[in-house]
């Protein structure tokens, strides 16, 4: 009985840990939100006059943003769209695939608009940084006006320094989000404790009919504002996308334990502020903390926003990990900064790339107020993509009536269009920008998924099933030299490439001979018992299928151990890994568009090698060129 108790104890202990790194990790986007949301209500370039009426009608809507859409439509029902454990745009793609398996039909327009809203998913990730951090330096003009001129260099510095410590990984500083980040949501709900008890009569607003008389009050301009309303809840894919870091329950209860409480007291402070000194609408925010504690607010601030920006950074590479791993992208560099940790990763070309797009972005449109109008364009069209896939996944995989799902997901659509259209009319003042990157990442991802496609068919038509092979060998004997290859193939049913071109020019053979295919599964991860399967095909062939999920990382050596258990020993210096590489040459054959080819061409020359990716010993590769016309 002790030992049990002993065990619910720490098991206890472990969900409460588990639960306080879900907050650093995954509520740092949305909880630094109320930096700039009740400000563009009201003093954005869409907001209304902040009387009382306009005051209580914002604060209704905020209000009952957040229990539909974060509280019921992602807590509730989108997080039990899992993929083994694992959430996000491409899990749902999955399981809508898995679903549709046995059928002839690919579901092409579903991948379609789930391959954008990954794609939305990058202009994510550059916004995120530039508004937030923005956002939390601009409380020094609130301070002084001295500090002005300095606002955007200090948010370039801070910026800059965020992503070269991307290299570092974050195992180093991981212990510390739960803690600042629990720290910040304990410190907004003080500041909104204070502003509320200023102006009691705010609670009014918890009535719905405060944000239907609003509404309908100023019709089009309250629409408009809408636009403003949405930035409270971005940061709701997070919930999602994180989902296999943390599971279920220790998001859950980090959300009405601590995250909706503080969120709520800032927002009804603010709006209590609003109600007592109208003129704080610039910066309600800052204009809740008492003077001498504006400076430490300012510094939490800044730290509570690089820390969300770490999250939203880190998604980013997880999703181009997952991309690579089911053929959207080309092969890129992968580093992993914690031997604990499997999630935790560095991709340099992507971490760059966000860096120069996010100071260009600060750069260019100057100010937090600017950015929003980009940043909720990007989060509404992601957020309807979700629901779109998740109304899918209900009907298909779970068996739900068509009417029980259209009907739920038609409540959800209602919201997320209703938001999106009121985004939509921000897109010259910079709602463009997210749509420009998604169509950017769209290209290139359908771009190299049909290129691979095409060139598989290419070097399919040219080959030689391997039954033909075997019978030719067994009559035609070549010359047979010591030791092992290891031919690695995409096709399993046919003949690699490279091993007809070494035949074809050096006349030989190895004693044993492997062909390896590696096989990404529409599965976060692949146990370990179910991942290879190794065929004899006789006359000293053999056939290896390496299975892994797309949350993994294939590595060619573990698999060549891993076979051991199946008689087949590789010794390292008895072992020569032979790859193909293609020259691709963009012709006007059927298949793509000629400036569609030349990209897929560009692409591959650029991608990591098979050898580095595959973590090959590079000193036991020969790499065979081939000539391939697209």
């Amino acid at each position: 009985m002790q030992a049990e108790r002993t065990g619910a104890a720490a098991d206890d202990r472990r969900y409460l840990l588990l639960s306080l790194t879900a907050l650093g990790v995954v509520y740092g986007d949305i909880g630094t939100s109320p930096l700039y949301a009740v400000r563009e209500c009201f003093f954005g370039e869409y907001g209304v006059e902040p009387t009382p009426a306009n005051v209580l009608g914002v604060l209704s809507i905020i209000f009952w943003v957040l229990i539909v859409v974060i509280s019921i439509k992602y807590l509730a029902f989108i997080m039990r769209a899992d993929n083994r454990g694992e959430g996000g745009i491409l899990a749902l793609m999955a399981l809508i695939r898995s679903a549709r398996g046995a059928r002839t039909r690919e579901p092409w327009l579903l991948i379609v608009i789930g391959l954008f809203g990954a794609a939305l998913l990058y202009g994510d990730g550059m916004i995120t940084p530039a508004i937030s951090v923005l956002s939390a330096v601009e409380g020094l003009q609130v301070a002084t006006p001295f500090f002005t001129p300095y606002v955007i260099p200090i948010t370039i510095v801070v910026l800059v320094g965020l992503f070269l410590f991307q290299y570092h990984g974050t195992a180093r500083v991981g212990a510390i989000f739960g803690p600042v980040t629990l720290l910040w949501f304990l410190v907004i709900a003080v500041l909104g404790i204070r502003g509320i008890a200023t102006a009691p009569e705010v609670l009014a607003a918890l009535d719905p009919l405060h944000g239907v008389s609003f509404l309908a009050h100023h019709r089009g301009r309250g629409f408009f504002v809408l636009g403003a309303v949405f930035l409270v809840v971005t940061g709701g894919e997070a919930l999602y996308a994180d989902m296999g870091h943390f599971g279920r329950r220790p998001i859950r209860l980090t959300w009405f334990v601590v995250v909706l409480p503080a969120l709520l007291l800032n927002y009804f402070g603010q709006g209590a502020l609003l109600l007592s000194e109208p003129a704080a609408a610039h910066n309600p925010f800052y204009r809740l903390a008492p003077q001498w504690a504006l400076y430490p607010v300012v510094a939490l601030a800044t730290v509570a926003t690089v820390i969300a920006s770490q999250a939203v950074i880190s998604g980013a590479f997880s999703l181009t990990r997952q991309a690579i791993q089911l053929g959207y992208s080309p092969r890129l560099q992968i580093e992993h900064t914690s031997s604990d940790e499997i999630g935790q990763i560095y991709i340099p070309p992507v971490n760059w790339a966000l860096m120069l797009s996010t100071i260009c972005l600060v750069r260019g449109f100057q100010s937090s107020s600017r950015l929003a109008a980009a940043y909720g364009m990007a989060v509404t069209t992601t957020m309807v993509i979700t629901t779109v896939l998740f109304a899918v996944v209900a009907h298909e995989l779970w068996g739900w009536r068509r009417w029980t799902a259209g009907l739920l997901a038609g409540a959800f659509l209602l919201v997320d269009l209703t938001f999106f259209g009121a985004n939509v009319i921000k897109v010259e003042h910079g709602g463009w920008f997210p749509l420009v990157i998604a169509a950017g990442v769209f290209a290139l991802m359908t771009t190299w998924k049909r290129g691979r496609q095409i060139l598989a068919q290419r070097l399919q038509s040219a080959g030689l099933p391997i039954d033909l092979f075997l019978a030719d060998v067994a009559v035609h004997a070549p010359v047979r030299v010591p030791g092992t290859a290891v031919f690695l193939t995409g096709n399993a049913a046919g003949v690699p490439p490279a091993l007809l071109h070494n035949l074809k020019h050096n006349k030989v053979l190895h004693e044993r001979v492997v062909f390896l295919t590696v096989v990404t599964e529409e599965v976060p991860r692949v146990p370990h018992q179910q991942r290879l399967e190794v065929q004899a095909l006789g006359h000293g062939f053999h056939r290896i299928v390496a299975h892994y999920g797309f949350m993994e990382d294939p590595n060619i050596p573990d698999v060549l151990r891993l076979a051991a258990t199946d008689g087949l020993d590789f010794p390292p210096m008895d072992t020569t890994f032979f790859l193909s590489r293609e020259t691709l040459l963009a012709t006007k054959n059927p298949g793509m568009a000629v400036w569609r080819e030349k990209l897929f061409a560009f692409m591959s020359r650029n991608a990591q090698g098979a050898t580095a990716f595959f973590r090959i010993p590079p000193n036991r590769v020969i790499e065979i060129g081939l000539q391939v016309e697209l």
